[in-house]
């Protein structure tokens, strides 16, 4: 290797070690009882031991910042995990075995992924950034209740949308959040929303009469 490369290297190697330390940083502050309201890029700076050019060399802005810690939490194992739930065999595996990645995500590091939704309801460049991650994980999960419907059925074509949306909303965040409790373990969360998953597949668009359910024909 030449001595020009090899320095390259040695650079590229403590950018990134830089990159990780202010991530860690931004991570730490927001996990502060005081996190949300004081978090900023000179807090950032001062909790990583770095200068605060630094931060802006790195990310450029403060939504920089906070969309590349977004994705650092939540992006850091679920591209891998959703590609392998959608490539099961069985569709219904597939769309329970999706549930629970997002439920790992989510858990993983509940407090500051809140405290980034709730900087995204006042920062429109972050707020995008959170969108498109929801907007990926409708799509993923359009291909499985498209399988689902091809296999079993259901849902019909008549309530595809509406069976979508619903169970988007069931692997939000939000949801995993409204259910999560400091008692419950995020298995029993799982479990929540893997039961109200299957009846809104099954079920949806399903009449009643009289007290009982009739399932619609498959479509």
């Amino acid at each position: 290797m030449s001595p020009r490369r090899y320095r390259m290297g040695q650079r590229n190697a403590a950018t990134e070690r830089t990159r990780a330390r202010i991530l860690a940083g931004a991570r730490e502050l927001l996990a502060t009882p005081r996190g949300f309201s004081e978090f900023s890029v000179d807090a950032v700076a001062r909790k990583s031991s770095v200068a605060r050019m630094t931060v802006y060399y790195q990310f450029a802005s403060r939504a920089g910042l906070l969309e590349a810690l977004y994705e650092h939490l939540a992006g850091r194992n679920e591209t891998a995990q959703s590609t392998d739930a959608l490539r099961k065999a069985d569709s219904l595996g597939a769309l329970l075995e999706f549930i629970d990645v997002f439920i790992r995500v989510w858990s993983s590091d509940r407090m500051v992924i809140r405290r980034v939704h709730a900087l995204a309801a006042l920062d429109p460049a972050l707020a995008q950034s959170v969108q498109a991650r929801n907007a990926r994980r409708r799509h993923e999960l359009e291909v499985i209740l498209k399988r689902v419907r091809g296999q079993y059925g259901h849902p019909g074509f008549s309530k595809f949308s509406e069976a979508l949306e619903i169970v988007s909303m069931l692997t939000s965040f939000e949801t995993f959040d409204h259910l999560a409790s400091a008692s419950r373990r995020p298995s029993e969360v799982a479990d929540t929303i893997k039961r109200m998953a299957l009846a809104t597949v099954v079920l949806h668009g399903a009449e009643l009469e009289s007290g009982k359910v009739r399932t619609p024909k498959a479509s």
